[in-house]
């Protein structure tokens, strides 16, 4: 049986998950961001994730060429920040706009301002597969707190409806 891109895709968007923007360096002072779905966690020791990245995407070659970037795990507030970075033509002035603030991580990588999780991550390793590069990575410093998270289900962002968590991540 032969299953089509298509189908596989539309198969998958059933699958709900959380909604991240991966955020690194583009040069000395502007942020280029992307929102991603592909994001795992891989290892307890070290504490490493994965993100899967579409291999012509602006982002897969400031990630090889940085080798340091944000993992931003959105909350349910933030679907504006999504589809801001789901676009390939990204500017400050846009960002500002729309409400966008980049902090800096303790090492300087940029993080999304209001995000409930921020993973500061180092470039391990990047593997080539398919139309993607699953890049593996270390995290080296954690920003988290507790709240309700921005959800993509069925080609929609969606609320998560549940109470919000009060214990300290």
């Amino acid at each position: 049986m032969t299953i089509t891109s298509d189908e596989f895709r539309r198969a998958l968007r059933e699958f709900p998950t959380g909604v991240t923007v991966i955020t690194v360096l583009r040069d000395a002072t502007s942020v280029h961001g992307m929102t991603a779905n592909s994001f795992t966690s891989v290892s307890l020791e070290p504490i490493e994730i994965l993100v899967c990245v579409y291999r012509s995407a602006l982002t897969n070659a400031y990630i090889r060429d940085n080798k340091n970037f944000a993992v931003n795990v959105l909350a349910d507030d933030q679907e504006r920040h999504a589809r801001y970075f789901a676009r390939v033509e990204q500017s400050s002035e846009a960002a500002k706009s729309l409400g966008i603030e980049f902090q800096s991580s303790e090492r300087g990588t940029p993080t999304l301002a209001g995000s409930l999780i921020q993973l500061d991550c180092t470039l391990a390793n990047a593997v080539d597969a398919g139309d993607h590069t699953v890049f593996l990575a270390e995290v080296v410093g954690l920003t988290a707190r507790p709240g309700p998270p921005l959800l993509f289900h069925g080609g929609q962002y969606k609320r998560f409806n549940d109470p919000v968590r009060n214990e300290v991540l």
